[in-house]
């Protein structure tokens, strides 16, 4: 189903823990949206991504597109505030950013989507997170990578140049503001070798 990963010569197979989030380092975009990156966040992650690749319940999602059904380009698995996450460095996780982001945010993340990428032609196309309260209220979306990086783009919605980020080996990215409903975000297809990915995106209730 997937690629195997090798282990990252950033990362390896050491301890797995989380690093300090005041490294956090925020860029202001527009219309009040702005991102927070942190590189390498989460050390060890080649473990995590172990794990969940093999015993997260991955699904493949179908939709629409012309006169068929296609399937959706990469698997995916939800957890809602009520089921244990599916490695305890996800519960920390989401406990250190809802301290962190506490006073911001106004309300604690409880959610987790995600999503694996098994190599460079699973993708996600230009969106917002605008099913739920993204679409009227400014919120967050805090997502963490494990795996292989690659390309997480961001452009202002309507059209504009893009923002590129390269994500992957335990980094952190927070989408926050206005993001969800003033800009859009993708992870493109890549004809250049790519290794899989997993991300983790944390979110408050009833933001999707």
């Amino acid at each position: 189903m997937s690629t195997p990963l090798q282990g990252s010569l950033l990362d390896g197979f050491g301890d797995v823990e989380l690093g300090a989030l005041t490294g956090v380092r925020r860029t202001e975009l527009s219309d009040g949206a702005w991102v927070d990156v942190l590189p390498g966040w989460l050390s060890g992650a080649d473990q995590p991504f172990e794990r969940l690749a093999a015993e997260v319940p991955w699904r493949v999602d179908r939709r629409a597109m012309y006169d068929r059904m296609v399937d959706v380009p990469r698997l995916l698995s939800f957890y809602d505030e009520s089921q244990p996450l599916p490695d305890p460095v996800l519960d920390e996780a989401r406990a250190a950013l809802s301290e962190y982001y506490a006073q911001e945010l106004g309300e604690p993340f409880t959610t987790a989507g995600l999503c694996y990428y098994r190599d460079g032609n699973d993708s996600v196309a230009w969106h917002g997170d605008t099913s739920g309260r993204g679409a009227t209220h400014d919120t967050m979306v805090a997502i963490v990578s494990v795996g292989a990086p690659r390309a997480l783009l961001l452009r202002p919605r309507g059209g504009g140049a893009s923002i590129r980020y390269c994500v992957g080996h335990g980094d952190l990215i927070v989408m926050g503001g206005s993001c969800q409903r003033t800009w859009e975000h993708a992870i493109p297809k890549t004809r250049r070798a790519a290794g899989p990915r997993i991300s983790i995106q944390f979110r408050p209730r009833g933001v999707r």
